[in-house]
């Protein structure tokens, strides 16, 4: 099968002399996988939230291809379904709207007013959508853009619906862990099944039976709606998110971006494997295990090994989507998440404990880092600010910065702050910020020791290393190197993501961050977000 990648740069990585890299993990296939639906051709479309991707793969050839790219019109979306004439609509969950992508590649927006809109089903030529919110709505949408008709309202969560055999729609909540269904020509609603796995997918096979993913204990069930009588068919993984049916063929999808067949009496298949969807921040412990914060999932990534899931969305402690880390002793991180707080976590333990932020969110935290005195120093991109946390009292060091993201501290305990904005990378001091390094795109994660800066530059997809005593001798035009170029980071070449806004109280506005880390072998550790691997860059000499 040739399933392909879904970074392609304009070349190879070109490393300089003296340096090698390795991938510790591969390029991912897709940005997650949320939304499946078997298309008019008969292969399986799939919403990619995180990556703002719409891809179709043909389970014969194993083929993907990009159907709607990042960049391009419809954002985040979570769900997709055709009409008779094979129009693709998607919900666009972020952004609260419904938008209709044409055979010709022209697409409109049907309603922008539809806040956490997730699940989406036509039937008969009606279309129907909900709300994956807390208060969530059921609504028949007006195919020429009019206000939709609300069926029922503050639902606790609805997700993936479908129409049953009888007539009525079935939909899951995750609220309440149940599924319901309803006329939707009038009447009551009726719960059909309960004390699930947190259902988020309903469809039916040819016998008439919900199938449905459960998000929670991974499971997939088959309930016969008459009965009541429940089978678990497969159990993979928490993190389940919906299915299709191609021909009598079932598929499964799931947050890390794999496609799993459901062979029956308990077997699977993997069709399409799973992968890193963002990733964003990393570190690293003594011992060489590489810690990768991937948004809704935390991986350990033990030398050689293969990713270990330590933590994820539905996870007990869970702190939020997870953007900055760094390990604080063992078993335990900081983190500053994308609902605004920088906690303190500890995985094993299933807990953790907010630092700052929990009255009042932050405005889109990054990178994170521990002073040489204990406190925790974090960037907040969206008010320009560099913030000390110690004892709950937090203190801003610095002000008026242009989207600072990535922080260090050097060896002789100077905070060095990215501003990815003004393309530099500046040092705090009592007085304000000088001036480190200046004439980079867009730099993100950084990383200070044995006198050496090493900045990741998103904008030019480069490796920056830069030596600070030359640079403090007055050597600048000698003091920095390009370790590497045409990295797979940042926004993908062409046209750039627009943004995810999020939706709070879930997550906030979410945006990409190539994070750096030193291994314990002397190792560089990159976050490759936009192919989705970690690489490992080593002096060779």
């Amino acid at each position: 099968m040739t399933h392909g990648t879904r970074y392609t740069g304009a070349t190879s990585i070109e490393l300089a002399e003296g340096w090698s890299l390795e991938r510790l993990t591969p390029p991912s296939r897709l940005f997650g996988a949320n939304g499946l639906r078997t298309g008019p051709d008969g292969r399986i479309y799939v919403a990619q939230v995180a990556g703002s991707q719409i891809s179709a793969f043909d389970v014969g050839t194993g083929e993907l291809e990009t159907v709607s790219a990042q960049g391009s019109d419809i954002v985040a979306p979570d769900d997709v379904a055709f009409d008779e004439r094979g129009d693709l609509y998607a919900t666009e969950y972020y952004d609260g709207r419904v938008s209709v992508r044409g055979a010709g590649g022209r697409t409109r927006v049907l309603r922008d007013d539809v806040p956490g809109a997730n699940g989406i089903t036509f039937h008969r030529g009606r279309l129907f959508v909900d709300e994956c919110r807390i208060g969530g709505r059921l609504l028949e949408m007006d195919l020429e853009g009019g206000a939709p008709r609300v069926l029922l309202e503050n639902l606790p969560m609805p997700n993936a619906m479908e129409f049953g055999p009888d007539g009525k729609l079935y939909y899951p909540l995750l609220g309440t862990n149940d599924i319901w269904r309803i006329d939707p020509d009038g009447g009551e609603p009726e719960r059909v099944a309960g004390d699930l796995g947190v259902p988020d997918a309903v469809k039916f096979d040819a016998e008439g039976r919900i199938i449905s993913t459960q998000v929670a204990t991974g499971e997939v069930l088959r309930i016969d709606p008459r009965s009541g009588e429940r089978t678990v068919l497969a159990t993979i993984a928490p993190g389940l998110d919906n299915l299709t049916f191609v021909g009598n063929r079932l598929f499964v999808s799931g947050f890390t971006g794999h496609i799993t067949e459901i062979l029956g009496e308990g077997r699977t298949r993997a069709v399409l494997p799973g992968g890193l969807t963002w990733p964003l921040d990393l570190t690293a412990g003594g011992d060489g295990t590489v810690y990768v914060a991937d948004g809704t999932y935390f991986y350990a990534l033990p030398p050689g090994g293969e990713p270990r899931t330590l933590g994820m969305l539905f996870s007990p402690g869970w702190p939020g989507y997870i953007r900055g880390v760094t390990a604080a002793g063992d078993g335990e991180f900081v983190v500053t998440t994308s609902l605004g707080q920088i906690s303190r976590w500890r995985p094993a333990a299933g807990e953790h404990v907010v630092l700052a932020g929990e009255s009042v969110p932050f405005d889109q935290l990054y990178g994170v880092a521990t002073a040489p005195d204990g406190a925790v120093v974090a960037a907040e991109l969206g008010t320009g600010r560099v913030v000390s946390v110690r004892g709950g009292e937090v203190t801003t060091l610095a002000a008026g910065l242009d989207r600072p993201m990535g922080v260090a501290f050097d060896s002789d305990g100077t905070c060095l702050v990215s501003e990815s904005g003004a393309g530099r990378v500046v040092a705090v001091t009592g007085s304000g910020v000088d001036t480190v390094v200046d004439g980079l795109e867009a730099p993100q994660g950084i990383l200070a020791a044995d006198g050496t800066l090493t900045i990741v530059d998103a904008g030019a997809k480069t490796l920056v290393e830069v030596d600070l005593n030359a640079l403090a001798d007055g050597l600048g035009g000698k003091a920095r190197t390009t370790i590497a170029r045409d990295l797979p980071v940042g926004a993908p070449l062409g046209e750039p993501p627009k943004p995810l806004k999020g939706l709070m109280p879930f997550t906030g506005p979410q945006g990409l961050f190539a994070g750096i880390a030193a291994g314990p072998d002397g190792a560089l550790l990159v976050s490759a977000d936009a192919e989705g691997s970690v690489l490992a860059l080593r002096r060779t000499r």
